[in-house]
């Protein structure tokens, strides 16, 4: 089974213009990204997609492979499905191109032993939260799943409500999202379904429109996302240890 790692990166953001080639240790922060999941198991290769030429002429700076994308995507979803229109691959994951401490066993965990290919089909990384704050925040979505772990719905809103019992757990979404082609062809050429547009989750209208999405529970995965320059200090306190490693 081939699988592709692909790491969705704009330039622009509203709270962080230009924060893939933010200078973390020496290089970009894209770079991180990119050297941790190219030592993930049971990928193939690891492809960024972007619609910057800034970030493309980096990419090839740092022998990274890059596709540029349209500009009119909206989402990382459709990044993936055009570089699945040039790349061929059982299985397509989603990892955040702003997480320079990306979880790579996550990322992993991401993909199943097998991809049915018959069928729109795809897997969602989901941690268990422990703290009140994490279960109120909006930020962070959260999800409910059948006993197979298929997904049965995903919102802002602390689902479920304990009402008649207290004995469960919280999870949430942590973005790391895994794609057949069939599930890349549907959302490509799909319009947001009544949820999504209500919850403005994009991967709701998997479930909006019937899709089988299956949660994957890894434990303790935090992620540490670049949001704001503040947030950047913050990683380049945690990854100057490492620095010698992760160059060689």
């Amino acid at each position: 089974m081939k699988s592709i790692v692909v790491i969705p990166a704009r330039y622009g953001s509203a709270r962080f213009p230009g924060k893939p080639l933010a200078n973390i240790c020496g290089h970009p922060m894209l770079w991180w990204v990119y050297e941790r999941c190219k030592k993930i198991r049971r990928i193939d290769s690891v492809i960024v997609a972007t619609d910057d030429a800034r970030i493309q002429n980096m990419c090839k700076d740092n022998d990274i492979p890059v596709v540029m994308t349209s500009p009119e995507h909206k989402n990382a979803a459709c990044r993936l499905h055009e570089v699945s229109l040039l790349y061929p691959a059982d299985f397509y994951v989603q990892a955040n191109g702003d997480e320079p401490l990306i979880d790579t066993a996550a990322v992993e965990a991401c993909i199943p032993e097998s991809v049915p290919q018959d069928y729109e089909f795809g897997t969602n990384i989901i941690t268990e939260m422990s703290e009140p704050s994490q279960v109120i925040d909006v930020a962070n979505i959260k999800v409910v799943f059948d006993v197979d772990m298929n997904a049965l719905y995903m919102s802002r809103t602390p689902i479920p409500t304990p009402f008649s019992s207290l004995d469960f757990k919280y999870y949430k979404h942590v973005g790391i999202i895994g794609y057949n082609k069939k599930m890349l062809d549907f959302y490509a050429a799909s319009k947001p379904g009544k949820f999504e547009a209500i919850e403005g989750i994009d991967t709701l209208r998997f479930i909006d429109y019937g899709k089988r999405l299956k949660f994957i529970i890894v434990r303790d995965c935090e992620s540490l996302s670049v949001d704001t320059p503040k947030d950047l200090e913050v990683i380049r306190r945690l990854l100057k240890p490492h620095l010698g490693s992760e160059s060689k």
